[in-house]
């Protein structure tokens, strides 16, 4: 009997600690949208993102979309051929691989106006800030996952899992 509950013991922790959830994060947020009045690159020098996590392109329909696009492309604000197009206005990318992904606003004039994103995807599925350096961090608004609820969720699945094993050993 001890050896059972050991056993189940150690499954429970297990299920808790494996219940890492990825981070969600609107683009621009908090201050700003996927418009001409975010800025960028201090938007995403404050983020750490990883593998497993999603970002969320949000803006009207009739005056933005999003392209994502070669680093050329990207360096160039060219539109004329796009890696994926994005128009609902509620746009959600996971982010799959690591690596640098380029994202800009096709409409005339948007991208040369600011209106690009470069994300830097590092493995993992854990979601911390980045570490700050230089003299603009200490000004960078801190890491913002749009919902809680993905972190709650998954400590509440790992509590669902303890406690079923709790009922279990009583």
């Amino acid at each position: 009997m001890a050896a059972r509950r050991t056993i189940l013991l150690a499954m429970a922790a297990m299920a808790i600690l494996s219940t890492a959830s990825a981070a969600i994060y609107n683009v621009g947020e908090p201050g700003g949208a996927w418009d001409l009045s975010t800025n960028y690159g201090t938007w995403a020098s404050s983020r750490n993102f990883q593998t497993g996590d999603q970002i969320v392109f949000k803006y009207s329909p009739q005056a933005h979309d999003v392209l994502e696009v070669s680093k050329a492309d990207y360096d160039s604000c060219s539109t004329a051929s796009p890696v994926t197009t994005f128009n609902s206005g509620n746009d959600v990318v996971t982010l799959t691989t690591t690596g640098t992904r380029y994202y800009i606003c096709g409409f005339p004039g948007h991208c040369a106006g600011g209106m690009k994103v470069k994300i830097d995807v590092m493995p993992g599925s854990s979601s911390s800030p980045a570490p700050a350096s230089g003299p603009s961090a200490s000004n960078a608004p801190p890491p913002t996952p749009v919902s809680a609820a993905t972190n709650v969720e998954a400590t509440g699945f790992g509590l669902a899992v303890l406690l079923a094993v709790a009922g279990l050993m009583a």
